[in-house]
């Protein structure tokens, strides 16, 4: 008979991280956990907070639900989860690891059993300007060829003038760098601090203005010198429809997917299929996940055949985390085949 619980779980910061939305020291996330005889499967739940369109005062409660109904057949428990997808994308890989031969092998592949890696992006914080500048010369060291930077929290001119150092030092032959302005921009001003960025050679930039703003955006993709890159956009769209209609009123460079924001593998299969259509860029990018997320997401990238670096390498944020088979270095993500995963935090 299938069984499922789930159990809270609070990740611990190593540092406070700073975003355009605040300081974040905590985040609470959630392991869902099958079982049927002997075998046992574990996903992620990963609702972030002040983000996810699930982050709900029922979240809770809809989880319990998910338990209490776990053997509805898979397709009608994932629709009635629509509004939840970090729950979605929770029991796609609770399933996918109790059908698994190994149970944290959730997508197998040659990056699944050691043999290839996938190139991410070192992330640097927004903080004060010594801050910022010691965690780029910290990713550089360890290896990164691509470096993405949270804008919006300080003032821009001290923003473009770290770039503008990295660029000094490094071509954009050498260091691909993208920037991730969480929305920070208002619709007036965006386009001219585009100009500015551009003079950088920026690879693209996250989100400029605040989601919802179609015609806006629409705009600002189609006068820029920037590509434009959208992410929170993508939040809260459930029909094909609107995913298609949005796709094509703004018409962006690139989609940037967090699966546990739209919808899991399935949600992120679909956006990839409408990006592809129209010609437009994407990647794939964590969204603060404990190991058990990331492992799951990093697995289904790997899948997709997408060279771009990956936005997966946010699992060493934490001083709590699940001990796993994940290692970045030398701006790859690698598993390692031959360290264990140990659930004693879990289970």
């Amino acid at each position: 008979m299938l069984k499922a619980t789930y159990k809270k779980h609070r990740l611990n910061f190593k540092l406070p991280s700073g975003t355009s939305r605040g300081i974040l020291k905590t985040k609470d996330t959630y392991f869902l956990i099958i079982s049927e005889n002997e075998k046992q499967g574990i996903g992620e739940c990963a609702v972030f907070k002040g983000l996810s369109i699930d982050d709900r005062p029922d979240y809770e409660e809809k989880l319990q639900w998910t338990c209490n109904n776990i053997d509805l057949e898979r397709e009608t428990l994932y629709e009635a989860l629509n509004e939840f997808p970090s729950i979605q994308i929770g029991i796609e890989t609770a399933f996918k690891s109790i059908n698994a031969k190994n149970q944290f092998e959730i997508f197998p592949s040659e990056f699944s059993r050691g043999e290839q890696s996938i190139p991410i992006n070192g992330l640097v914080w927004m903080g004060d300007k010594t801050f910022m500048k010691q965690q780029i010369s910290d990713k550089l060291q360890q290896g990164f060829t691509c470096i993405k930077m949270k804008i919006g929290a300080i003032d821009f001119k001290t923003e473009l003038d770290l770039l503008k150092s990295i660029r000094k030092e490094y071509s954009s032959s050498v260091i691909e760098l993208r920037v991730d302005a969480n929305g920070a921009f208002s619709p007036s001003e965006a386009l001219e601090k585009l100009k500015w960025l551009s003079d950088v050679q920026l690879h693209s930039i996250e989100q400029p203005i605040k989601k919802g703003q179609w015609q806006e955006m629409a705009r600002l993709c189609e006068d820029t010198s920037l590509p434009i890159a959208l992410d929170e956009e993508l939040i809260g769209i459930f029909s094909e429809e609107q995913k298609i209609k949005m796709m094509d009123t703004i018409n962006p460079q690139y989609i940037i997917l967090k699966p546990s924001l739209i919808g899991g593998f399935k949600g992120s299969d679909s956006w990839i299929s409408k990006a592809e259509n129209n010609k437009i860029g994407w990647w794939i990018t964590s969204a603060l996940e404990s190991n058990i997320g990331l492992n799951a997401i990093a697995q289904y990238t790997f899948s997709k055949n997408n060279k771009l670096p990956q936005g997966l390498g946010t699992g060493s944020l934490f001083t709590n985390n699940i001990p796993s088979s994940l290692k970045v270095r030398c701006g790859s993500l690698h598993y390692n085949i031959d360290k264990k995963w140990d659930l004693d935090l879990i289970l």
